[in-house]
């Protein structure tokens, strides 16, 4: 089966009550975000509807075959008063090819806080260069333009992009926070740094993620990605997801691969 728009996607085959197998996307390689995203929906599926995904830690362990589904093994950790534990392991062949640890939590009321959204320069989403080569992830389920704007601070070398689904997506909050799971790993924080002896993209080697406040995958949302480090051939960076709105809907970090080609 393979999938005609992300919500297909996400919809999982149930084999047992921890047990299930995603549909296929079609697209040449099997992109890391498409595997993060059907983990976080087999997690959110063994969970009460009352509490809602707050984090993810993942591991990307080996390259994935597009060509064939993916199992999705849930082990549930813990159930607290307040949390839930989730741990998934995406296989193929047996062998595992993602790991993720997921938490769950109990909505309460509190205080706020949020870093603002960039604003300097980055224009709407309409006034944006559409990403038609498809350089920063596959385009089957998403639409990406690109964005400028000034950097948080003086040191920053801001990445960004307005991303929103082709198709509309179900109120359910799980399709929208696997969404964003899957747009996380879309480009590189260090795609605007030219340094010698250094690849401005590659692997995803380990991804972190935190949920916030829930804001829809189908309406544009701002990708705002930046450089932290990079040696020994391996680089990482920090991003953001707001909606249009402004609201700051997730934070992440990864670690990719950033080995150039001899």
């Amino acid at each position: 089966m393979v999938a005609a728009d992300i919500s297909e996607l996400l919809q999982l085959e149930e084999i047992d009550s921890t047990l299930f197998r995603g549909p296929l996307s079609g697209a040449g390689h099997l992109f890391g975000g498409h595997v993060m995203a059907q983990a976080v929906r087999a997690a959110a599926l063994t969970v009460g509807a009352d509490r809602g995904l707050h984090s993810l830690h993942g591991y990307f362990l080996r390259h994935g075959d597009a060509t064939r589904r993916v199992v999705y093994r849930v082990e549930l950790d813990r159930d607290g008063g307040s949390f839930s534990s989730r741990r998934v392991i995406a296989l193929q062949g047996g062998d595992p090819i993602f790991t993720v640890s997921t938490s769950f939590h109990v909505a309460e009321a509190s205080g706020e806080y949020q870093i603002t959204m960039p604003v300097d320069g980055v224009a709407p989403p309409d006034s944006c260069e559409p990403d038609t080569d498809h350089r920063a992830g596959p385009g089957e389920y998403f639409e990406l333009r690109w964005a400028d704007g000034a950097p948080h601070r003086e040191e920053e070398i801001p990445a960004r992009a307005w991303i929103r689904t082709h198709e509309p997506l179900p109120d359910d909050w799980t399709y929208h926070a696997a969404a964003l799971a899957y747009v996380s790993d879309f480009g590189s924080g260090f795609g605007n740094v030219d340094v010698e002896s250094l690849s401005q993209a590659g692997p995803s080697l380990d991804h972190v993620m935190w949920f916030h406040l829930p804001i829809r995958a189908d309406d544009w949302v701002l990708l705002d990605m930046w450089p932290l480090r990079a040696s020994g051939a391996r680089g990482t960076y920090i991003g953001t997801i707001h909606d249009r709105s402004g609201t700051l809907g997730t934070t992440f970090a990864q670690e990719a691969l950033l080995r150039t080609r001899s």
